[in-house]
């Protein structure tokens, strides 16, 4: 998997790299000068994204000791670093995410059923915000066979969003326990523990449906938060656009680093959309490569160091389990 996913990684770096070259390098040199300091704005403003997600997932977590706001945060944080940066195809930062609570006291059954819940709830919300977005674009454009081309393949999910659905009503830990099991053997056991605790843990959180509609909520209102990155970065580059064009085009984008969830970060997939959907939505080649260049920025920005601190403490707990021993 790691493998594939660091093939596809590459590939997606080259198409990154042409669209650059096809665009003009001095032409998007020109434009991120123009939004300078702009650039750093433009990706501090997705810690909004991270507050209300995180926001969400802190009311998934029952009794008076579950973990603070800013635990959440920090842990968000790193796992949007791993899943953002890394080739592991959109989960290792669940695992990592997991490891980080528990490290930290939260019991594992909590910590991994609410990162299931939260997990669930946040691609049921971008679903939404796809559709809406991309509903929106239809409307709007003049090649409406493209249009509702767009909004057949978001549809598309729908089964697999019914079957994340179905399969955790079932016992999703009990029905994968085997797959799991041979697949990492004792590894399995040891990080996660009892199927059928986990199931019923994750049942118990699902059962808490006020909480579960407030998470959903503040994961849809995660994803609208990016329609603000969208319109910074162009205010920046010197070109205002309506929220609305921001809403659908963040909207386009998410909806193919969806379909590109194997390729580290949808590098090259998300710079094309760019491209594609902003030239539809009326903006020149090198000022929708120059978003898109702005976006990548806000990734290194933020998540490297992310990386970084995730690496120190790693590096933390094993110089702590050695001295134990």
């Amino acid at each position: 998997m790691i493998r594939w996913a660091a093939l596809l990684g590459l590939l997606g770096l080259a198409i990154f790299t042409a669209i650059i070259i096809w665009s003009g390098y001095q032409p998007l040199m020109l434009a991120l000068a123009t939004a300078g300091w702009g650039i750093l704005w433009t990706s501090l403003f997705h810690l909004v994204s991270l507050l209300f997600s995180s926001i969400g997932w802190h009311a998934l977590a029952p009794g008076k000791k579950r973990p603070s706001l800013g635990f959440i945060i920090y842990t968000l944080w790193l796992r949007s670093s791993v899943n953002n940066l890394m080739p592991v195809a959109r989960i290792g930062g669940e695992v990592l995410a997991v490891r980080v609570m528990v490290k930290h006291g939260v019991r594992k059954t909590i910590a991994v059923a609410s990162t299931v819940v939260e997990l669930t709830t946040s691609v049921i919300a971008v679903f939404l915000f796809d559709i809406l977005g991309i509903g929106l674009f239809v409307l709007h454009i003049s090649d409406r066979h493209t249009g509702w081309q767009l909004l057949a393949g978001v549809l598309l999910s729908v089964p697999a969003i019914v079957g994340l659905l179905f399969v955790q009503r079932i016992g999703l830990f009990g029905l994968f326990n085997k797959v799991f099991a041979l697949m990492i053997r004792d590894k399995w056991k040891k990080f996660l523990g009892s199927a059928a605790q986990l199931d019923r843990a994750v049942h118990a959180m699902y059962r808490r449906k006020q909480r579960v509609i407030f998470c959903t909520f503040w994961q849809l209102m995660a994803w609208t938060s990016g329609i603000g990155e969208i319109w910074l970065a162009l205010y920046y580059l010197g070109h205002t656009t309506s929220l609305l064009k921001a809403f659908m085009l963040e909207a386009l984008i998410q909806a193919s680093a969806s379909v590109a969830f194997a390729v580290p970060g949808a590098l090259g997939v998300q710079e094309a959309g760019f491209v594609l959907f902003g030239q539809m939505l009326g903006l020149a080649p090198e000022t929708a490569v120059a978003v898109a260049v702005i976006r990548r920025c806000r990734d290194l920005l933020l998540f490297v160091p992310g990386l970084i601190v995730w690496q120190l403490q790693e590096g933390h707990w094993f110089l702590r389990s050695r001295k134990s021993v």
